[in-house]
């Protein structure tokens, strides 16, 4: 088994990354350029969500119209008018 110093092995990767990054040269403007990419993909992002937003407002809305609209349109017994007014029946004027 080939045993190595740890600090030897630090000391090497530290010198390939070193001659590594001595070679990577950034163009001039990368800065801006990633900047700008990274702009618009905030702006599409926010886009998305909301139409997202309006896609889900709009579809409660519609399916809220259609429920109301699929109510019976003759009275039901709550709303029959056969209580004796206000509060619970029984229990109003004249009982």
């Amino acid at each position: 088994m080939n045993h190595t110093d740890p600090d030897r092995t630090e000391r090497e990767l530290t010198e390939a990354l070193a001659a590594l990054a001595q070679g990577v040269r950034a163009a001039p403007d990368a800065y801006r350029t990633a900047r700008g990419e990274w702009l618009r993909r905030e702006r599409r992002r926010r886009l998305v969500l909301a139409v997202l937003i309006a896609v889900v407002f709009a579809l409660a809305t519609l399916i809220g119209l259609w429920v109301l609209n699929q109510a019976p349109s003759e009275p039901g017994v709550i709303f029959s008018g056969l209580g004796t007014g206000p509060g619970l029946p029984g229990h109003g004027p004249g009982a």
